[in-house]
């Protein structure tokens, strides 16, 4: 059910009412926290609000493309991705076949959709595309011990190249991409669209909300996201 703006008790009165207090905080501490309380209600109904804007989009254009994907079990087209579900979403995986080893943002992301996958599907179809061969994706799946994602190759590269995942100069970018497929037609319905070009001053390139849940733990924390640290394949070394 979508919040109605209109009825909503407001943040700040929720957030003075908030019952909750920590032992020997100071007064100067709950008065920061119960301003911050009322900002995070305020985030979170912008949220929903984002959220229902998303949802009522006109329908989008038509997939027409010649895409032709292989997966674990053989060869697949572009409506065989929906598997029984009426929506489709589909991850760019950094991962091409001149890459020795996938992009670690991109795979810190999906090893915690990995976790979920699971549980999506219920609700749709998740699937992660890349460029490499079948049989690397399947490998560097075994390698991180992933069991629900389900990998597949773009054979030709042509859905990489319409829906962003591989740019005209050859360079790759986590595009993600959701899709519907309502009386026979299959439409594109929305696409993460913050790059580079709409990054503020002094960030990375993020959507919001941001999908990957390492960053929403770090956001929470002092030290924040930082300006210099990013997550690797491994830590062995």
């Amino acid at each position: 059910m979508d919040a109605k703006t209109e009825t909503l008790i407001p943040a700040g009165q929720l957030a003075r009412d908030n019952p909750v207090r920590f032992r020997n905080e100071s007064a100067e501490y709950r008065a920061a926290r119960t301003a911050l309380l009322a900002e995070e209600i305020e985030l979170r109904r912008h949220l929903e609000r984002v959220a229902a804007q998303r949802r009522a989009l006109p329908p989008g254009g038509e997939v027409e493309g010649d895409y032709r994907f292989e997966g674990e079990t053989g060869p697949a087209d572009f409506v065989d991705l929906f598997g029984d579900k009426p929506t489709l979403a589909v991850y760019s995986y950094m991962f091409g076949p001149e890459r020795e080893r996938p992009c670690p943002m991109c795979t810190n992301l999906l090893g915690a959709w990995e976790g979920a996958a699971a549980d999506i599907d219920q609700r749709i179809s998740l699937v992660v595309v890349a460029r490499s061969p079948i049989a690397r994706l399947v490998a560097w799946k075994q390698e991180r011990g992933w069991k629900n994602l389900r990998l597949y190759s773009d054979l030709n590269g042509s859905y990489s190249r319409d829906y962003f995942g591989l740019l005209p100069d050859g360079s790759e970018v986590p595009a993600f991409n959701v899709f519907t497929r309502r009386d026979g037609t299959i439409r594109h319905f929305w696409s993460g669209e913050m790059s580079g070009s709409t990054a503020d001053p002094g960030q990375d390139p993020r959507g919001a909300p941001d999908l990957a849940p390492l960053w929403n733990v770090l956001d929470t924390t002092p030290e924040g996201r930082g300006k210099d640290w990013y997550p690797k394949l491994d830590y062995d070394a």
